[in-house]
């Protein structure tokens, strides 16, 4: 059975990004006969509002979307607690205090998620009164898992290259696990089989299909759709102001009408579909 999943953050409203996404997730588990899941990822430490959940709840619904809600991330912090104990017993985490102005002050290479950590402190002694990321010896894990591949239902099968992302934190200073390890998690453990995103995501992937190797998870397709994307041609986000549902909602617009566009492609005017 198909299931697929919508994992809002509670940092900030919905916006007609959101919309596109959840209705591409809702639609390709409905269409197949199978569920669809709402996940709240609410571990994003003082930026995260517990309030935001019941508007996406709202949000959803005005959009005519059916979903079965499993338990937000807060709830899982001790699983993300054991996976990391498990890759620091196997030699696979290292501390790492470096801030980010000291990453850029040495000028690494750019990856596809930005800078690419050189690996200064790997091997390092860490002053322990300093706080402390956990990073992914990233060469050192994929010696372990070997060579891999994954599919995406839009692009087909993929060679996967994690190498290119360096060495992955997987355990930030502030937060309990770094999306990659929360979601990889997660999906495995709520039974997704089908992980839709938007295609900035795409790359992600290859961390993600590791972590799947590293832990012996079950591994899913995936399915990176287009974004929707501003009159400058960058994806709406939150942090741009794009307008929000719970705006659009309470301005008394058809959010039936609305999410039938969206499937229709049919865009409100500045906002056009980029490439998968």
């Amino acid at each position: 059975m198909i299931v697929s999943r919508f994992a809002p953050s509670p940092n900030g409203p919905l916006h007609l990004g959101h919309a596109y996404a959840a209705i591409v997730a809702h639609d390709l588990a409905r269409t197949r006969g199978g569920r669809f899941l709402l996940r709240i990822e609410d571990i994003d430490g003082a930026r995260s509002r517990p309030e935001l959940a019941d508007e996406f709840r709202r949000d959803l619904e005005w959009l005519g979307l059916e979903w079965e809600e499993v338990a937000p991330q807060s709830t899982r912090l001790e699983s993300y607690r054991a996976a990391a104990d498990e890759l620091l017993q196997r030699g696979l985490l290292y501390p790492c205090t470096c801030t980010r102005k000291e990453i850029e002050a040495l000028k690494p290479k750019l990856g596809p998620d930005g800078l690419v950590y050189p690996g200064t402190c790997k091997g390092r002694l860490i002053d322990p009164a300093r706080p402390a990321a956990l990073r992914l010896d990233m060469e050192r894990a994929q010696a372990e898992a070997g060579s891999l591949t994954w599919v995406d239902e839009l692009a087909g099968e993929q060679i996967c290259d994690p190498q290119q992302f360096g060495d992955v934190v997987l355990v930030r200073k502030e937060e309990p696990a770094s999306y990659h390890l929360a979601a990889t998690l997660d999906d495995a453990a709520d039974g997704v089989t089908l992980v839709t995103r938007g295609a900035d995501l795409f790359f992600a992937t290859h961390i993600h299909r590791l972590l799947q190797a590293l832990y012996d998870l079950p591994v899913p397709t995936w399915h990176h759709h287009a974004l929707l994307l501003d009159h400058e041609g960058k994806k709406l986000a939150k942090r741009r102001g794009s307008p929000a549902l719970s705006d659009l909602r309470e301005r008394g617009e058809d959010g039936l009408l609305l999410a039938q566009q969206l499937r229709l492609q049919r865009l409100p005017s500045g906002i056009s579909l980029g490439k998968p």
